[in-house]
């Protein structure tokens, strides 16, 4: 009887393990995980969507946004999966996407850097409106208090489009200090395309950047912005970093002496040392440094050097064989930090261990880490660790990209993903009457292609919750720096 139970939970624990996904290496297609990863802003649309639009269960949206300033805000992206349009957020996405296309975009397929510069410039037609106005910034459109209390289509809204502006002197540094970043970026993204737009974004970079520093101070301090921006774009780590990136974006895109000025003499009074292990929609400080990096080591500036010693320290963080390595990793080995959406961390930081690969390759460098001497290869293995597992190289043997392979979340926060096309369901669905599309616990009728979720737990669960928009909700600041890994990758695709 023994050797029979013994043989017996053998074989019931074969085939346990026979059913569990196979955590490992698989070989993965890039090339359709970029395509996809572009495709996904077009979902994000606000506004007259255009005949070639390719996400075909969208519609029209937000047509009378600007109009309780008599003004027209139509166009940019909803930040995730509720209808409102934050700028602070839109701005980084911006800034990012361009960043992709600058750094990426010659390894790009004509067409999706094509395709990428039509997702820059949906947001930057948008960027323009909101700084159009002398001494002011109009930092947002739609109540989101109202909004999270509906499940409605975006095509349906009925709710406020509350338009959320800061004017002189009432400071909004962070915004537009982002906004400045992310037309300064564009115009390199467009300058050989498009040298006229490229010319147009810039002029209105110094400009948006001419406000953010003369009047210095966090947007959602504004009494008249805050219950719109908090808690959700709230400006939560300071205006300062913003100050400094929205300035090294400036001097990269113009050359301008003034801003390698500012960069030099500001460093240290806006606290380009604070929180440098961080990058993200609020806090710019690794990025920052990453990007004022390349200056010092393709240029030889050694006055930003300080910035590079910062981005240097950051790197050997990641490094699990560094001394100073700290930063938290899932059992899965997923790059972890604690909050909501935390894919977000591991694409901007895969993109900045690309980016500062590139720079380090470019003038034979390494960075020395201690006990390690850490040179572009250890960076990249990194990213491609992050990469694939996002794409499916994780104990759930779950794709977090959705449309990508066949095992990916059904059922994510999105209300127009999970709501029925207005194509199928041309009639309105009021503000509550959507409620039963997100209780049910069908998949979601209107697959985002290409759109990446919040991500699993520090365990590496995931339960594919629409409730849970923490794990369960995709952000345009996930995918935009996606874009540039995946860049990366699809044009080295042996490597390993």
């Amino acid at each position: 009887m023994k050797n029979f139970s013994s043989l017996h939970h053998f074989l019931l624990l074969a085939t346990l393990l026979a059913q569990l996904p196979l955590f490992q290496s698989s070989y993965h297609e890039y090339q359709d995980a970029l395509s996809k990863s572009i495709l996904f802003f077009e979902g994000q649309r606000s506004g007259y969507l255009p005949q070639d639009q390719r996400v075909t269960w969208r519609a029209n949206s937000g047509l009378s946004d600007g109009w309780t300033y008599n003004t027209e805000l139509t166009g940019g992206y909803y930040d995730a999966g509720d209808n409102v349009k934050f700028g602070f957020p839109m701005a980084f996405t911006t800034t990012m996407l361009s960043w992709s296309v600058i750094e990426f975009g010659d390894l790009m397929p004509p067409n999706e850097l094509r395709n990428s510069l039509v997702a820059v410039r949906w947001a930057t037609d948008y960027l323009l409106k909101t700084v159009s106005q002398p001494n002011r910034i109009f930092v947002q459109v739609g109540d989101p208090n109202v909004d999270h209390n509906c499940w409605e289509r975006p095509e349906d809204m009925d709710t406020p489009r509350t338009v959320y502006a800061v004017d002189a002197p009432n400071p909004a540094s962070d915004v537009a200090g982002e906004t400045a970043a992310a037309l300064a970026a564009s115009s390199m993204a467009f300058r050989s395309s498009d040298p006229g737009y490229a010319e147009t974004l810039l002029r209105n970079a110094i400009k948006a950047f001419q406000f953010a520093d003369s009047y210095r101070g966090a947007y959602s301090d504004n009494p008249n912005v805050r219950d719109g921006a908090c808690p959700f774009y709230c400006d939560f780590d300071g205006y300062q970093d913003e100050l400094l990136w929205g300035a090294a974006w400036l001097r990269r895109a113009s050359s301008d002496e003034t801003y390698l000025s500012y960069l030099q003499n500001n460093g240290k009074t806006l606290g380009a040392d604070d929180n440098i292990n961080e990058f993200g929609w609020d806090n710019k400080h690794a990025g920052l440094n990453v990007l004022v990096s390349k200056e010092v080591l393709e240029g030889n500036m050694y006055t930003l050097q300080s910035y590079k010693a910062s981005a240097d320290s950051f790197m050997c963080t990641l490094i699990p064989e560094s001394s100073s390595s700290h930063i938290e990793y899932t059992p899965g080995g997923l790059i972890y930090k604690p909050g909501g959406s935390n894919l977000q961390h591991a694409t901007t930081i895969s993109f900045l261990l690309l980016a500062y690969a590139n720079y380090l390759e470019r003038t034979s460098q390494s960075v020395n880490c201690g006990n390690a001497n850490v040179g572009p290869y250890s960076l990249r293995q990194q990213a491609k660790r992050q990469v694939d597992y996002i794409l499916g190289d994780n104990p759930m043997g779950l794709s977090y990209m959705v449309g990508y392979s066949d095992h990916y979340p059904q059922r994510i926060h999105h209300r127009g993903s999970s709501l029925p096309s207005i194509k199928d369901h041309p009639e309105f669905i009021a503000c509550k009457e959507g409620s039963i599309y997100f209780n049910s616990t069908n998949p979601n009728p209107n697959v985002h292609v290409g759109a990446i979720v919040g991500g699993p737990s520090e365990d590496d669960s995931y339960d594919d919750n629409r409730d849970d928009f923490r794990k369960s909700e995709p952000t345009t600041y996930i995918n935009a720096p996606f874009v540039g890994a995946l860049a990366y990758f699809a044009a080295n695709s042996n490597f390993n």
